[in-house]
């Protein structure tokens, strides 16, 4: 079975349709998702996250508005036509430098060595990956 196009965390302080719209950043940037590839539509998407449809319409409009999914009268949404293919490597760690960023002053905040925090991470990043080949 397919891994869903979304998750979201309802912990997180990050508002759910940033959270959304940054996963639909990332999967165009690393190629997962291609110009013409459909997206599930607002009603579906909701019932799936188990949100409200018009937190999913706000990050639908977001994503429109900055150019990565078109509209089009009658059918289902798609990823637009100006990504046809991934980013480079450079681009897409730029993406994922506010992350790390964030996440190394939180390490700083708690008093972590940066080799636990890497450890931590590189054990997050294998977690995730051997979930892939299940």
């Amino acid at each position: 079975m397919d891994a869903p196009l979304f998750s979201i965390n309802p912990g997180s302080p990050e508002p759910i349709y940033r959270q959304l719209l940054e996963q639909l950043r990332r999967r165009i940037a690393a190629g997962q998702l291609v110009a013409g590839e459909e997206i599930p539509s607002v009603r579906e998407l909701a019932q799936q996250l188990a949100v409200h449809p018009m937190t999913i319409s706000k990050a639908f409009g977001l994503m429109e508005a900055e150019g990565l999914v078109e509209r089009r009268r009658g059918l289902p949404m798609v990823v637009a036509a100006q990504h046809q293919k991934a980013l480079g490597t450079r681009s897409r760690v730029e993406l994922l430098r506010p992350a790390l960023a964030k996440a190394a002053a939180e390490a700083l905040q708690l008093g972590l060595h940066p080799a636990q925090a890497l450890a931590l991470f590189e054990s997050l990043l294998n977690q995730d990956s051997e979930g892939d080949d299940a």
